[in-house]
């Protein structure tokens, strides 16, 4: 996989324009285009397509989480849209991801992946939810499950990598978001890696948002991360 292919920029915006122009602005620099929740929600299905019309693949990042009946007609309609790769949560269960994979190969969609553990979350904020265990044991646990329910990969913390890669071989993808190229803002995420060290560490799709969205010159950005992960390793 080259530099590009291993990038999905993040359109975090609350509206579809900006998120079409910035994907316009980077069109054949990155590989991926991730679209979540906030501009979904204001600008429905159509706008995936509007995306993919820049030649980058759409990573519709909706973390789908609800009985299986219900995840597997999200899933469906997901598949509808021209997204390139969904999302899923591990936690919804066995049955759950199961009903996803089905609706998934039905309805003919490439990628498949469930969330692991959000980045958000550190042993610390562990405290509060009735989960045992370390950050990455609990990743660990649930990318093994969401592997054998048949899915593609995972979304997981960079930090939580070379346990999923241990359980599930190198073969099952693995989505990283909580990047940030040193000395950069990690605002709301707690486990962070570098592009580079992600890399590093076997991560294949580097999702990244605020590092490239809001730098000055966007392109010069993204092309600095393009160098780093480039660049050889010793």
């Amino acid at each position: 996989m080259n530099a590009s292919g291993r990038v999905c920029i993040a359109l975090d915006y609350p509206r579809g324009a900006e998120a079409v122009a910035m994907a316009q602005r980077l069109a054949g620099r990155a590989g991926w285009m991730k679209v979540g929740l906030e501009v979904f929600v204001a600008e429905g299905p159509a706008l995936v397509e509007r995306i993919a019309t820049t030649g980058a693949r759409v990573f519709l990042d909706l973390k789908f989480h609800d009985i299986p009946a219900t995840v597997a007609g999200a899933v469906a309609s997901a598949a509808r849209s021209g997204a390139t790769m969904v999302n899923v949560h591990a936690s919804g269960g066995r049955a759950m991801l199961e009903a996803a994979r089905q609706a998934a190969d039905a309805a003919g969609l490439p990628k498949l992946i469930a969330v692991t553990l959000l980045t958000s979350l550190d042993l610390a904020a562990l405290t509060d939810l009735p989960m045992a265990g370390t950050p990455e044991g609990i990743a660990r646990r649930l990318a093994v499950l969401a592997q054998r329910c048949g899915l593609d990969g995972v979304v997981c913390s960079a930090t939580d990598l070379a346990a999923i890669r241990g359980a599930c071989g190198p073969d099952f993808l693995t989505v990283v978001p909580g990047i940030r190229p040193a000395g950069a803002d990690v605002q709301d995420q707690k486990r962070i890696a570098t592009p580079a060290s992600a890399v590093a560490a076997g991560a294949d799709i580097l999702v990244i948002g605020r590092p490239v969205t809001g730098a000055p010159d966007p392109p010069a950005a993204l092309d600095r991360i393009l160098s780093e992960i480039s660049a050889p390793r010793l």
